[in-house]
């Protein structure tokens, strides 16, 4: 879904999604609308989901808000929203916000690895199968830092964190994609 959902409306103006924008708690809004948020709070942070309350610090554009830029005011609204992906989105965050966006960047990234119109860059997909072969061959060996067959269940917590620091890795290389295309050049 490169878009919002056709039967849906922004929950901010309650109308059709004018310039669509997918934060990264994966709720849709109005361009327009989500920067109207952000500017009625502190312009120093980042905005608060208002439907989540979780930070809002990287917006990604539909397809079609993408292919706007001839429009003035959608050229406008996709110049804001680049400025707020600057300030915002490669600030360090948490584990525990690193994690809630894993859901929304791992979707997205499977979406751009199936769809043959995108393409990530070389270096991108070769740093992700890399870890994906790295990782698989961890988890796969009877080599484990904490071996299952003296520890059981227990030993299964190394596989786990492995697991988990691959998709933590893939996802943090997917969101500097993201902000590169959709930040500016500084991104």
């Amino acid at each position: 879904m490169d878009g919002p959902p056709g039967n849906d409306c922004c929950s901010i103006c309650h109308g059709s999604f004018n310039i669509p924008h997918q934060a990264n708690c994966s709720h849709w809004y109005c361009g327009n609308c989500i920067l109207q948020v952000w500017n009625h709070g502190s312009s120093l942070q980042p905005c608060k989901c208002p439907l989540c309350r979780r930070q809002i610090t990287l917006l990604v554009p539909s397809q079609a808000s993408s292919q706007q830029i001839h429009n003035p005011e959608a050229a406008e609204i996709l110049k804001k929203i680049e400025a707020y992906n600057r300030l915002f989105g490669s600030q360090s965050t948490s584990l525990n916000q690193r994690v809630q966006d894993l859901p929304f960047l791992l979707k997205r990234l499977f979406r751009e690895l199936m769809d043959p119109q995108r393409s990530l860059p070389f270096v991108i997909k070769a740093r992700l199968y890399l870890a994906l072969i790295s990782t698989a061959v961890y988890v796969l060996s009877p080599v484990d830092i904490i071996p299952e067959a003296l520890f059981g269940i227990l030993g299964l917590l190394d596989d786990v964190i492995i697991a988990l620091t691959f998709f933590l890795h893939v996802g943090t290389l997917y969101r500097s994609t993201l902000l590169r295309r959709y930040g500016g050049s500084s991104g």
